[in-house]
């Protein structure tokens, strides 16, 4: 074999090969879902309505518990919970789950209101019938005692059955006599009055207590000014 094919069988042997192909790179992983839920509104009267709203990605598969169910990827509905509810919305997908919550809180209802109590004929009696005051050794009628016994005659006429009897009191000076007297002038003053307001006077009774039932027991004026006066007491 001659020198030069000798070469070029040495220089085939040495020829590299070619590499191999590079494998592919593996696929990545699915993406992990991901989802939202709001409620609108978030707090609402018992009986009331509020709206679940959501969106989500790479899922396939969405429920919201309690009580809505499976669910579109995205979407509404309207919820009316009885009571105060936490929502939780569940996402799943080729690359695990995600979920959500919302709270709606629903208020009590405010307690019903409480009964009025109708007043008692005697309750409205002691508010409503005012008494007629007098000066010393007076039973003629103040200004401020005709406009008592002006309320006074209006209750009595709102009360057609109604029956009273007037009591005329004084202060603790002078005698008895003198006092009993005065007491049932007063009493009759006031009466008189009454009638030209247009109670009959066969409702009226009257009676004079002078000063032996005193309301108050200070010997000072402002003490004897509440002693001077003409007294309702319903009629028994």
């Amino acid at each position: 074999m001659s020198a030069f094919a000798m070469a070029m069988l040495v220089a085939g042997c040495n020829k590299q090969r070619p590499a191999p192909p590079t494998p592919p790179a593996p696929a990545p992983p699915p993406a992990r879902p991901t989802v939202t839920l709001q409620a609108n509104p978030t707090s609402l009267d018992k009986g009331g309505s509020s709206t679940l709203s959501w969106s989500s990605t790479n899922a396939t598969q969405l429920t919201i518990s309690p009580e809505v169910g499976a669910v579109a990827p995205e979407g509404s509905t309207k919820v009316t919970p009885s009571d105060s509810t936490t929502y939780t919305i569940t996402a799943s997908g080729p690359g695990g789950s995600a979920d959500a919550s919302v709270r709606v809180t629903v208020a009590a209802p405010p307690p019903p209101p409480q009964p009025v109590a109708t007043p008692t004929w005697q309750e409205l009696f002691d508010k409503e019938v005012r008494d007629a005051y007098f000066d010393t050794d007076k039973a003629d009628l103040r200004s401020d005692a005709r406009e008592a016994l002006t309320k006074t005659a209006e209750f009595l006429r709102n009360y057609p059955q109604a029956k009273v009897t007037i009591e005329g009191h004084c202060d603790e000076r002078g005698s008895t006599e003198y006092n009993l007297t005065l007491g049932d002038r007063r009493a009759a003053a006031v009466k008189q009055f009454l009638v030209s307001q247009g109670i009959g006077a066969d409702r009226l009774n009257t009676v004079s207590f002078g000063k032996e039932k005193p309301f108050c027991t200070e010997s000072n004026e402002s003490c004897w000014q509440q002693n001077r006066r003409g007294h309702f007491v319903p009629a028994r």
